[in-house]
Formats: C-alpha cells, structure tokens, sequence
C-alpha cells in the first residue's frame, strides 16, 4: 500500500484548505485509516481516525467542529478538509493506514504517506 498526500501550503488564520491522501496498492474502505499532524519540534499527533465508508469517524478535541475526514472511493482517496485554521494547526500532516483497528489506535499503522506542510501564517 503506497499513500501520497497533498493539498498543503500557506495559509492565513480563519482560513481553508483541502488535504488529499491518494492510496494505490489497497482500497479506500478496506483499510481503517488515519490522519495524523507533526508540529515543529513537536511530536506526531492524532488528528482523526476513521474508517472509509463505514460510518467510523474519531476526531480529536483539537479539530473537532473544523477538520472533516471524507472519501471518494471511485478515486480511491481520503481527503482533510481544514476549516478556521488557527496557528497552532501549523504541522506537517500524514495520512496512514493498516489492516488493524487496533494500530489506527496505537498510532502505529503499517502504511503512512510522505506528508504534506500546512503553514497558518498572516
């Protein structure tokens, strides 16, 4: 399973943008995925846990109510949707994936992408 994310850059505080996460190698909705975000100097940190087209969806308490996790199978991809930015949503941010519900947990899946910079800056 090979995940390519994109869709980061510079963007200002209040404001939007869409994170992709392409899969090749598996399908989007037989794996339980994630999207996990790695502040400078900071470490990796959940961002949602979901699994694609089941209904199964975990924000955390950081994004809940701004950050949605969406899919589109036909295209085999997930997407970030990132809304009301603030600053400290600055991170390098990952898409992953694993066979197991129980690694998505962890935070130990078998597949992550290369990642994508998102930059909240005025």
């Amino acid at each position: 399973v090979h995940l390519v994310e994109s869709g980061g850059g510079l963007v200002q505080p209040r404001g939007s943008l869409r994170l992709s996460c392409v899969m090749s190698g598996g399908e989007v909705g037989s794996l339980f995925m994630m999207w996990a975000r790695q502040p400078p100097g900071k470490g990796r940190e959940r961002v949602a846990s979901f699994w694609p087209g089941h209904g199964r969806i975990y924000y955390a308490d950081a994004v809940k109510g701004r950050f949605t996790v969406s899919h589109d199978a036909a295209k085999n991809t997930v997407y970030l949707q990132v809304d009301s930015v603030i600053p400290e949503d600055t991170a390098m941010y990952f898409c992953a994936a694993d066979e197991e519900w129980s690694a998505i947990g962890s935070m130990t899946p078998r597949y992550w992408g290369q990642g994508t910079q998102v930059t909240v800056s005025s």
